[in-house]
């Protein structure tokens, strides 16, 4: 089978249009810093929000369920998005789309500050929407630029997009005080995107856009993807792991805070449990790279995660330490491996940005439905047994797809 056009790297040497200069500014080196810094951006301007909810409501009168639409609209915008976001990298290629993702980031942040309540909710349509076509064309420009060491990569850019979440909800509240005002703070993080589309602009220059009908356009197209099993598998352990993560990062201080456990000593432990992502979303991919199969890895990271939520149902304070290092294990590595693995079964750049829309779109959808859902029984059952029980389940059928995404297949154009 011939190797797909967009996976052969690019010879700016013969390439008379592109001068010395851009070729300097597109080296590996830049492009690194350039997929770091925008990768910081992946979830900060979402992760913000949350610790200023409280403000943001009592500030335009919203109700409960009102506040937790304003956190629930980006992830649904993650999932509606992404199989826009394809089409768009075949069309336009991967650098442009990565610009217009950045701009319509700045803008998202800077609307949903204006006065009223529509522009908040725009605003965080118009974010999450950057956001699901940066999720989308990453992959695919790792899988391009850096195919020796593709899971590497993604262990690096997944690290990042966890490191800015975590900066962004630790600083949230310093920069309120700071700006005297939610909006100051949430308006702050426009600055981030700024600066990451100017580290974009090599990129961006040294670019060549594809032509629709193309070989570069078509070649690495994967016809059938949505009747593909592995495709199913991959998009279903997506999902579930994001179900896991984003339940249990909207839940978990109020489980332990009902519990018995006071404010300060949960948010500590909540804390411990996001700074462990870092480590694990780095390290996990990495891991994936370096085995012929990741089969095992996802073993592990549902073992984590299941042994975690039974902690809750069973001893929340006694054991929440032990709990909150294993779910932010979970939590980080899952990602990370979920990611990798869209990348290793990816023949080129091109079903790499496919692959990951069609996850992003099944798996988005599927976690947006877990904070809300498990709430929803916590409500009905007046307890966290039922609804934990749930999560659990949800481990299992984690369990069964990743095994079956874990295996050493290609989908190839």
């Amino acid at each position: 089978m011939t190797r797909p056009v967009l996976d052969a790297p690019v010879s700016y040497a013969s390439a008379p249009s592109v001068s010395r200069f851009t070729r300097v500014l597109a080296h590996p080196a830049t492009a690194l810093v350039g997929i770091l810094l925008v990768s910081l951006n992946m979830r900060a301007a979402v992760s913000a929000v949350s610790p200023l909810l409280g403000d943001v409501s009592s500030g335009y009168g919203l109700s409960a369920t009102a506040g937790g639409l304003l956190t629930t609209i980006p992830v649904l915008m993650m999932g509606a998005i992404a199989p826009v976001g394809a089409r768009l990298n075949r069309r336009f290629g991967a650098e442009r789309v990565v610009a217009l993702a950045l701009i319509l980031l700045i803008a998202g942040v800077l609307l949903r500050v204006l006065p009223g309540v529509g522009e908040l909710f725009a605003g965080s349509m118009v974010l999450g929407a950057a956001i699901a076509l940066l999720n989308v064309t990453m992959p695919g420009l790792v899988k391009r630029d850096f195919p020796e060491r593709a899971a590497a990569m993604t262990g690096v850019y997944t690290t990042s997009m966890i490191i800015g979440a975590t900066l962004a909800a630790a600083l949230s509240v310093p920069l309120e005080h700071a700006f005297r005002g939610w909006a100051g703070s949430l308006a702050s993080w426009s600055v981030l995107a700024l600066v990451a589309f100017v580290a974009w602009l090599p990129q961006l220059a040294a670019s060549k856009t594809p032509h629709a009908g193309s070989a570069q356009a078509t070649a690495a197209k994967l016809p059938g993807l949505w009747k593909r099993p592995l495709a199913w598998q991959l998009a279903v352990f997506m999902g579930m792991q994001s179900l896991l993560s984003y339940t249990l990062i909207a839940w978990l201080p109020t489980i332990l805070t009902s519990q018995g456990m006071d404010r300060g000593t949960a948010g500590v432990v909540f804390a411990v449990s996001s700074l462990v992502q870092i480590p694990a979303a780095f390290l996990i991919p990495l891991l994936a790279g370096r085995v012929t199969h990741q089969r095992a890895l996802v073993g592990l990271m549902v073992t984590a995660m299941a042994t975690g939520v039974a902690g809750l149902m069973i001893a929340p304070t006694g054991g929440a330490w032990a709990w909150a290092v294993l779910v932010g294990i979970a939590q980080g590595g899952g990602f990370g491996l979920a990611m990798a693995m869209i990348v290793l079964r990816s023949g080129s750049a091109q079903v790499a940005s496919q692959l990951s829309g069609m996850s992003q779109l099944v798996g988005y959808f599927i976690a947006a439905c877990g904070p809300v859902g498990f709430g929803a029984l916590h409500q009905a059952t007046g307890g966290w047994g039922f609804p934990l029980a749930i999560l659990l389940g949800c481990c299992a059928i984690g369990l069964t797809a990743g095994l079956g995404a874990g295996r050493r297949l290609v989908l190839a154009g």
